[in-house]
């Protein structure tokens, strides 16, 4: 991608220089929220603050059997033809889903559909078709034309409010649908019980719960339009159910001022207005009270709301500087845009929340965070906040980690959270590396002590995982719990990381136990066959063994035993000399990029996307694999390898991401390796170095200094590193720490049409690894 982008900016030089010069686009104008929306990305386009509680946005379908829900796990589908409405909650890119909360569709006319209708027969609900020559998508805002209705529809949001615009035909009667029944990945028996009122002053409140992904999720929403009702109905449309005895509601309207249910639509009727209806959304998990208060805490109309977050998101996306080709920045920043929305706010403004346990509690001194897909974000995402968000952010994401545990009815830390609720999705004790790395990065304003107790009880949870058994035998046995070759390796590195931190707060007992523990990796590599495999209780390894089979709840997790082998971040100079040293280890991670795969199928496998062989970007356990070339003294081919993966998995394209974003880390990877350095190894201070994909950069860091990223020579022939310095120094390691990135300075590369194969060849050149350090 990054060479013909170079080839087309080329190609138009002599246009540019008899025309009149462009002025630059900022990095706010270079953000394309449609990137992702299509192919296998999952992200949404609709409106959203850093990191805010409310993310409005359009849903194309929500009616679809739960297996067949993959390509809509963020509402929206590129290619859908119609939207079905705006919903209040939504996660970018993650590879399941929920949410899609109080969806609001905006309708015309005296005949209003109270059932969203088939996307192949126009007319037969209150769905519209839509044209992407009519929409617009920027930071915090959105806008479309529903085509078949006429009504321009807008949206925008603060940090606990959404704010919805309709210009509705003149003379036509403005009307909203507001159907609690509509979900993501819905299915029957989802909506647990539903409420809508309207109070005196004309707010409309109400709640739901929900049993999804996450059980008895509770949700309140208070809405407040800018125009007096005309009228109203109320609306349970569920069939009659039988109800203790007694005969449910029936589908009739409503007209009193509040109704229960299960599936419950309410008619919210204008009549014809001289102005665009704006309509104020807020949400909580307290109560309606705790929305209503939210309501407040953000005065201001539609442009008023969309103007200060359009500040906010400028502000955030100013922390990196770039200098590249138009569409490289549009690529880049948008990367960085999608990092920067979860985790998102949870708590209300006056700091209420609702944890883990069902019940309320108060965040002091911190604002409490929630949609934590920890597998996937320790990796790159949260390193990246480490960066780009002032400490008082960083803090509030340790401090609702904590939070989070102190509530727990297990007292663990969260897995897979969003919504205070814990889904039990994926593997590891992932948030261990998050406050690892934040306290060995010197972040301040948490409690380390508490962090750390968190931390270990966490990692000795015996129920959770298979735990037991890997402290009893030193590995997950495969015949006692599923993917247990994947989980032996995982908890290996997570219990590193708490080695480093005690070790760090002078805990030596703490740190000692989990440093032994860190080595357990060990215990699930196949010598003989140089594979990470799954072992049995009695420790044979399980037969038949197929590194390229990708089975869910088998051996491995999302992956195979091609990805999984390479997972040692804390220890990859111990697994290569058990694969026989530096050249073996070359030639197996060659072997994985040049694997044939013509005769595999992994059509079954929805997470499975983004191969180069059996490198598979769209997929968290490869991240790091493209730097462990540097590892074996041949960081030119690691230049090599991030040139294809950078050049094949992303584009400024609807479809440009090969795989889920996953909340943000699938752009965080980007980000950083068009800087020119990944975190390998979060907990060890140190980023490796690759190759830098953008001109030039400056990272305007929390702490108030500048680090300046230079490419010397950059094109699409100068892919190589030729030479490495450091504030003017010449740089001879492959790794740069994170103490020289905060003290600012300029880390400049001379880039290179063929390798320098002598750089970073050494042994001391190399980057942290247990055995070797």
């Amino acid at each position: 991608m990054i060479a013909h982008l170079r080839r087309a900016t080329l190609a138009l030089t002599a246009a540019a220089l008899v025309s009149a010069p462009l002025a630059a686009q900022t990095a706010y104008e270079s953000v394309d929220p449609m990137i992702g929306t299509g192919g296998e990305g999952h992200t949404f386009p609709g409106a959203v603050a850093p990191f805010g509680m409310m993310q409005l946005s359009p849903d194309t379908d929500t009616g679809c059997e739960i297996r067949q829900c993959y390509g809509h796990a963020a509402g929206y589908r590129y290619d859908d033809p119609t939207i079905q409405g705006f919903s209040m909650t939504h996660f970018s890119g993650a590879g399941h889903s929920d949410l899609g909360d109080f969806l609001i569709m905006p309708v015309a006319g005296s005949d209003v559909a109270l059932e969203p209708g088939d996307p192949k027969k126009p007319g037969s609900g209150y769905r519209s078709r839509f044209g992407h020559a009519d929409e617009t998508a920027q930071p915090g805002y959105y806008g479309v034309t529903l085509s078949d209705a006429g009504i321009r529809a807008e949206l925008t949001a603060g940090q606990r409010v959404g704010v919805q615009r309709y210009a509705f035909a003149a003379g036509k009667a403005a009307h909203l649908v507001l159907d609690l029944r509509s979900s993501l990945y819905n299915y029957p028996g989802k909506i647990m019980w539903s409420s809508v009122r309207i109070r005196p002053d004309g707010t409309i409140t109400g709640m739901r719960e929900t049993r999804g992904w996450a059980p008895a999720r509770k949700l309140y929403f208070a809405i407040r339009p800018n125009a007096p009702l005309a009228g109203h109905a109320f609306f349970n449309r569920e069939e009659k159910v039988p109800y203790k005895g007694f005969q449910g509601p029936s589908r009739g309207a409503d007209d009193s001022a509040q109704l229960e249910g299960r599936a419950l639509v309410a008619r919210l009727d204008f009549g014809a207005l001289d102005k665009p209806l704006e309509v104020k959304v807020a949400i909580s998990s307290v109560d309606e009270d705790g929305a209503i208060a939210n309501l407040a805490s953000e005065p201001g109309d539609f442009d008023a709301i969309r103007a200060k977050t359009r500040t906010a998101w400028e502000q955030a996306l100013g922390a990196v500087a770039i200098d590249a080709a138009p569409e490289e920045k549009k690529t880049v920043y948008t990367a960085l845009y999608h990092s920067l929305m979860a985790p998102s706010i949870f708590s209300d403004a006056d700091g209420r929340y609702r944890g883990p346990d069902d019940q309320v509690h108060q965040a002091k001194g911190f604002t409490f965070h929630s949609t934590f897909s920890l597998w996937d974000t320790f990796r790159a995402e949260h390193p990246l906040l480490m960066l780009v968000q002032p400490e008082k952010k960083n803090a509030d994401f340790i401090n609702s980690l904590i939070a989070s545990q102190q509530a727990s009815p297990f007292g663990i830390l969260p897995v897979w959270q969003f919504q205070g609720r814990e889904t039990w999705t994926m593997i590891g004790y992932h948030a261990v590396p998050v406050i690892a790395d934040a306290y060995m990065k010197g972040l301040k304003g948490f409690d380390a002590k508490a962090g750390l107790e968190a931390m270990v009880k966490s990692a000795t949870y015996g129920p959770y995982g298979g735990l037991d058994w890997y402290m009893k035998l030193g590995y997950v046995p495969i015949d006692k719990e599923p993917e247990a070759a994947s989980k032996t390796v995982e908890y290996a590195y997570d219990d590193w990381t708490i080695a480093r931190m005690a070790k760090a707060m002078g805990q030596t007992d703490i740190a000692t136990a989990f440093e032994k523990r860190a080595a357990n990796w060990r215990n699930s590599f196949d010598v003989k066959t140089g594979f990470l495999r799954a072992r049995k209780a009695d420790g044979s390894y399980r037969t038949p063994f197929d590194p390229t089979a990708i089975n869910y709840g088998s051996d491995y997790t999302e992956g195979n035993a091609w990805q999984y082998s390479w997972f040692v971040p804390q220890d990859q100079a111990g697994m290569f000399a058990l694969l026989g040293g530096d050249a073996a280890a070359v030639k197996k991670l060659d072997a994985m990029f040049d694997f044939d795969n013509s005769k595999i199928d992994y059509s079954h496998a929805e997470d499975i996307a983004g191969l180069i062989g059996q490198y598979i970007h769209g997929n968290e356990p490869s991240h790091h694999v493209a730097y462990l070339y540097s590892y074996a003294g041949q960081p030119w081919r690691t230049q090599e390898r991030l040139k294809q993966i950078v050049d094949s998995q992303y584009k400024p394209t609807p479809d440009g991401l090969s795989g889920n974003d996953d909340l943000g880390q699938m752009s965080a990877w980007l980000v950083f390796t068009s800087l020119g350095f990944y975190p390998v190894a979060p907990g060890s201070n140190e980023y490796v170095i690759g190759r830098p994909f953008v001109d030039r950069a400056v990272l305007n860091l929390p702490n108030g200094k500048r680090f300046t990223i230079l490419a010397s020579n950059l094109s699409d022939a100068n892919r190589y590193v030729g030479r490495v310095t450091l504030n003017g120094k010449p740089l001879d390691r492959v790794y740069i720490r994170h103490e020289e990135i905060m003290a600012g300075g300029e880390l400049r590369f001379t880039m290179q049409a063929t390798p320098n194969k002598a750089w970073g060849a050494s042994k001391k050149a190399r980057p942290f690894s247990m055995s070797a350090n």
